[in-house]
């Protein structure tokens, strides 16, 4: 088993319909998690990867009825690299 995780912002708050076909996601072979924060309008998935595919979980999501407006990088940006100094040439 392969375990990813994926998130996606959502626009408008799920209604109630949409919270029951989300309810049902749960039991889809290979969903494992579902976390909501409505702090910051996310829903995150831990699924198996041997089983689904990112585009798959998407697919999901919106029949559900849930508004994904983006993915969500899970990735916190990288700094830069510093640039390197050429070697003085004498």
């Amino acid at each position: 088993m392969t375990q990813l995780d994926v998130m996606y912002r959502y626009g408008a708050a799920p209604t109630e319909a949409a919270m029951m076909a989300l309810g049902r996601i749960r039991e889809v072979y290979g969903i494992r998690k579902m976390e909501f924060s409505e702090a910051t309008k996310t829903v995150r998935i831990e699924y198996d990867a041997t089983r689904l595919t990112e585009p798959i979980v998407h697919q999901l999501l919106r029949r559900s009825g849930l508004d994904v407006v983006e993915r969500v990088s899970l990735i916190p940006p990288q700094p830069a690299p510093e640039p390197v100094a050429a070697p003085a040439a004498s």
